[in-house]
């Protein structure tokens, strides 16, 4: 790219998307980086720290199912800077009062209120950047706000390291404050403003429900996302729990194959973004990084005998395999017309994350009869099928003009 174009990509708005997803990750994996030094603390014993852990990671993920619908119908009704810096003034708050939790029925609440802020940053700030760059830049800005925003995860997995569980939480909280403050000087999507100016409805998520283009749109999209959470939700988390039955020779760290995998993610992110504007196409990279996934979700479940540091570099090779996350929420936000966009694009990533419940209730169920990897391979194998189908109907939206409505 040109260095004018370089800037055009670079500008206030793209920046403040992408801390603000920086800030956005970095609290969303904090709980699984501290889960067991912070449940240790609370004396939950080590057997019961995969169910208690689900159980509260379940609770998060619910509050970003419900914090994606609210967040996403404010964005269309209200505009997309108030739900950016609303859902950060949550979440951050949220965080903080993690520090101070007692027990376990506090650290559910708290941990459900921050998956309700969380939820909205990532859909309104890809909505945002969407409508304010030109259609041959979009794909460069939404992968620079993901992988920035990605990086924040490796930051919480050194923070997480190198500070005790509750210093953790309060520096997550203290950066969402931080970043508030950087609201000055934003200005609203253009294409919102006009859409504003119109009598046409705004932000009606049923409407996603009562006409079958609609929501057959809708329903890929959330669908080509499950592997991406599979993977971290059930493969990365859960890595030392797997650990004794693939045979590794050595005492695995959560927090670091936490970090490897979302060093990944964040290369994949850049590139799964820039792949799709050099190749013209969203739906084939997209394809690609999720055959990719697939191979390293085998590898990950038949290997045997992985010293600590091949499953580190396995993790690593999982996160850049599902890095196609910049690409599937920018599919979402060019899929619907600027009265849906932010309800889309922020309900879209919130319903996958929420499927997390799902994704792990449906583990934990089918871990006493057929073992931790036979139900891993069975989940999986749902996922992915459900993804691959998924995004053989969905339309390539690769340079679609924006400035539409439903």
């Amino acid at each position: 790219m040109t260095p004018t174009r370089i800037r055009s990509v670079l500008n206030l708005t793209v920046l403040v998307a992408a801390l603000g997803y920086f800030v956005d990750m970095f609290d969303l994996l904090l709980f699984p980086i501290v889960r067991q030094a912070s449940l240790t603390a609370l004396g939950v014993a080590a057997d019961r720290q995969i169910e208690v852990g689900a159980f509260l990671l379940n609770w998060q993920m619910t509050g970003m199912l419900l914090g994606g619908i609210l967040w996403g119908i404010l964005g269309d009704r209200k505009g997309r800077l108030s739900t950016l810096f609303g859902s950060i003034a949550l979440y951050s708050v949220a965080n903080l009062a993690n520090a101070f939790v007692t027990g376990i029925p506090s650290y559910a609440f708290w941990r459900f209120m921050a998956g309700l802020g969380l939820a909205g940053e990532l859909g309104a700030a890809i909505t945002l950047v969407s409508e304010v760059l030109p259609k041959d830049l979009r794909g460069y800005g939404t992968a620079l706000v993901a992988s920035v925003g990605v990086f924040g995860t490796v930051t919480a997995a050194l923070v997480g390291r190198y500070l005790t569980w509750q210093q953790a939480y309060l520096v997550g909280g203290g950066l969402g404050i931080v970043l508030l403050f950087l609201r000055v000087g934003l200005r609203e999507s253009f294409m919102f403003q006009r859409a504003h100016e119109t009598t046409v409805k705004r932000g009606d998520f049923l409407s996603l429900f009562t006409a079958w283009s609609r929501f057959g749109r809708y329903a890929r999209c959330i669908l080509i996302g499950l592997p991406m959470w599979f993977v971290v939700g059930i493969l990365i988390i859960f890595i030392p729990e797997f650990a004794p039955s693939l045979g590794v020779t050595g005492k695995l760290d959560a927090s670091t194959a936490v970090a490897c995998c979302y060093s990944g993610i964040t290369v994949g992110s850049l590139a799964s973004g820039f792949l799709s504007q050099m190749w013209g196409t969203r739906t084939k990279v997209v394809g690609l990084f999720m055959g990719a996934s697939f191979l390293g979700v085998a590898i990950f479940l038949l290997g045997r005998g992985f010293s600590p540091f091949g499953m580190y570099v396995l993790a690593t090779f999982l996160g850049l395999a599902t890095g196609y996350w910049a690409v599937f929420v920018t599919v979402a936000a060019e899929q619907f017309g600027t009265n849906l966009r932010a309800t889309v694009a922020t309900t879209v990533p919130n319903f996958v994350r929420g499927a997390v419940v799902l994704i792990t209730s449906g583990f934990l169920a089918l871990k006493g009869h057929l073992g931790l990897l036979g139900a891993a391979w069975a989940v999986g194998l749902v996922c992915f099928a459900l993804a691959a189908i998924s995004l053989a109907g969905l339309e390539d939206t690769h340079g679609r003009d924006l400035d539409f409505v439903e």
